[in-house]
């Protein structure tokens, strides 16, 4: 008969909770509270945003430049909103196709002047410049009491919005 030891591992995080689990790029033991699972299996936090920083190349100058650029297609994407709103019924079609295709030039009018560059934070802020570039638009259409012209702003809010940032993100639904 073989007697077979095995040592106790100890979180490298919290020294007083066993486990079994070890990092499979330092190969530090974690406990499941501090493992994070990712595709190719677990790893401590550290390593994971060690990896992220990789991913994230944005500089601070891409913040401004690219809040500007969303938020001046925006208003103007908004105020063709406006104009669309007027139409009547064909209006609501070409809404659903006019507002994914703002999204693009969004998408595509940031990545042209950021280079290429990319971080979540980078994300947020031009969706934050999306909403904001709509909004002075859906002020006046509340001055002016239009209710078809705010479920237009609306609507197209809600459809811009996903494919900027899956644009963004490059977020694939299919392949």
């Amino acid at each position: 008969m073989t007697e077979t030891t095995t040592e106790t591992l100890y979180c490298y995080v919290h020294p007083t909770r066993e486990t079994a689990l070890r990092c499979n790029n330092c190969n530090r033991p974690i406990c499941a509270a501090c493992a994070v699972r990712t595709p190719i299996g677990y790893r401590c936090r550290e390593c994971v945003k060690g990896q992220q920083k990789v991913f994230d190349t944005s500089q601070w100058y891409d913040y401004l430049t690219a809040f500007i650029v969303a938020a001046l297609i925006s208003i103007a994407a908004s105020f063709l909103v406006t104009l669309i709103s007027r139409i009547g019924f064909f209006g609501w079609f070409l809404i659903a196709a006019g507002a994914p295709t703002a999204g693009v030039a969004i998408a595509e009018g940031v990545r042209l002047v950021t280079g290429k560059r990319r971080s979540r934070p980078l994300f947020m802020t031009v969706i934050a410049a999306v909403v904001l570039g709509a909004l002075p638009v859906i002020l006046l259409q509340l001055l002016g009491q239009n209710l078809f012209g705010i479920l237009f702003q609306v609507i197209y809010l809600v459809i811009a919005v996903p494919v900027v940032y899956s644009r963004l993100s490059g977020i694939q639904l299919f392949r």
